[in-house]
C-alpha cells in the first residue's frame, strides 16, 4: 500500500514539474507550443489572401528588378551589340541576353522587346543558343531586346519550377521589365513582349498584370485557360512540355487541394489570365500552325475570340500545315511580328 502511495506521489510531482517547465518561456517545449499557436493563427490569416498561383496574387506582388550587370560581352550582331547580363528577381540572380542597336538612340530612347522563350529542358538550356534568327529579327530592326533565362536555366539561380504550376518564371519576367526600364537608352513607355509556346503563356500572364507592356506577340502559345490546360490539353495526348519530375504534378496537387475544374470552376478561373482580358495592357498578335503537335491551335483561336469579346485589339494568323515553330512560314510570320511592334511601339 505504501509503495502505491509513493508511486502516485512520484507521478504527481513529475506532472507538476512538467507543467512548470511548459510555462517557462525559455524552455524549448514552451517555445514549441507558442510557435504552433502562431502557425495556426497565420494559417487562418492566409485563408483571406489570394492563392499563390492566382492572377490576383501576382497583382499584389512587388517586382522592382535591378540595374543590369554586364557579365559578358558577346560577338556583335549585324548592326547591334550583344551582352549577357544579370538582374535580380526575388533575390535570385537571373541571367539574360541583351542586344542594343549600334546607332544613337532616337528621342526618348529605343523601343524594347522582352523575349520569352518556350520550354527547353533546363539542363540543356544555354543563353546564346536557339531562337537566334527570332531575336535577330527584332535586334536588327531598331529594338533593344532582352531574353530572360528564367530561374534554374543556364546560370540563373533558383529552381526550375515550370511555367504552369508556379508563378516563378512569370515573376522573373515581371522583374525583367522593371530592370529593362532602368537601362540607359530604353524608352520605358515603349516596351513590348514576344513569347513562344510556354513563353506565350508567360507573355499573356504578364500583360494582365503589368501595364508597362504596350503590345504583345505570341507564337504557338499555351494560351488556353487553366480549365483548358487541365481538361483538354492532356486529353489530346499533347506533350505538356513539363519535365517528368513535374509532369502532371501541378494538376494532381491542385485537384487534391481544390477539386477539379468542373467541381471548383471559380478557383480555376482565378488562375487564368484569360479571366482578366478586360485588363490586358495592349493589343496582341497571335500566330499558330494547324499541324502543331505540341500546342492545340484552338488555344490561339479561342484567345483571339476572347480578346475581341473583351473589346481588345487582337490579330490572328493561322498557317495551314505549319508546325510548332511556324518553320514553313517563318519569314512572313517574323515580318508580321516586326510590323506589329513598329505600329504600336514606334
Amino acid at each position: 500500500m505504501s509503495r502505491n502511495i509513493l508511486l502516485l506521489a512520484l507521478i504527481f510531482f513529475a506532472l507538476l514539474g512538467f507543467f512548470y517547465l511548459l510555462k517557462n518561456t525559455n524552455n524549448p517545449l514552451s517555445k514549441l507550443a507558442v510557435d504552433v499557436s502562431i502557425g495556426d493563427n497565420m494559417e487562418g490569416e492566409m485563408e483571406n489572401e489570394p492563392y499563390s498561383l492566382s492572377v490576383e496574387s501576382l497583382r499584389q506582388g512587388d517586382y522592382p528588378g535591378s540595374d543590369f550587370v554586364i557579365e559578358q560581352t558577346l560577338t556583335p550582331g549585324s548592326n547591334y551589340q550583344r551582352f549577357i547580363v544579370s538582374y535580380k528577381s526575388e533575390g535570385l540572380k537571373i541571367y539574360a541576353l541583351l542586344t542594343v542597336p549600334d546607332e544613337v538612340p532616337p528621342a526618348g530612347g529605343w523601343p524594347a522587346i522582352v523575349f520569352n522563350h518556350g520550354y527547353i529542358p533546363p539542363a540543356e538550356y544555354r543563353t546564346t543558343e536557339r531562337y537566334i534568327a527570332y531575336t535577330d529579327a527584332f535586334s536588327r530592326n531598331g529594338y533593344i531586346l532582352l531574353r530572360p533565362d528564367y530561374r534554374g536555366h543556364g546560370n540563373s539561380e533558383g529552381e526550375a519550377t515550370g511555367g504552369y504550376g508556379s508563378n516563378g518564371y512569370t515573376i522573373d519576367v515581371l522583374n525583367s521589365v522593371s530592370s529593362l526600364k532602368k537601362y540607359p537608352g530604353v524608352n520605358a513607355e515603349k516596351i513590348g513582349m514576344w513569347g513562344h509556346s510556354m513563353g506565350g503563356f508567360i507573355t499573356l500572364r504578364n500583360m494582365v498584370v503589368n501595364k508597362d507592356i504596350k503590345a504583345g506577340v505570341i507564337w504557338a502559345g499555351v494560351v488556353g485557360s487553366y480549365e483548358d490546360l487541365f481538361e483538354r490539353w492532356r486529353r489530346r495526348n499533347v506533350p505538356s512540355q513539363i519535365p517528368s519530375t513535374r509532369g502532371g504534378g501541378w494538376r494532381q496537387v491542385l485537384t487534391q487541394q481544390h477539386g477539379s475544374s468542373s467541381e471548383n470552376p471559380e478557383f480555376w478561373k482565378s488562375l487564368s489570365a484569360n479571366s482578366y482580358l478586360s485588363d490586358v495592357s495592349g493589343p496582341i498578335q497571335i500566330h499558330h500552325g494547324t499541324a502543331d503537335t505540341s500546342v492545340p491551335v484552338e488555344f490561339s483561336e479561342i484567345l483571339d475570340k476572347q480578346m475581341k469579346e473583351a473589346g481588345k485589339t487582337s490579330e490572328l494568323y493561322i498557317y495551314a500545315g505549319d508546325d510548332h515553330n511556324i518553320s514553313a512560314n517563318f519569314n512572313i510570320a517574323t515580318q508580321r511580328s516586326v510590323d506589329f511592334f513598329d505600329k504600336y511601339l514606334k
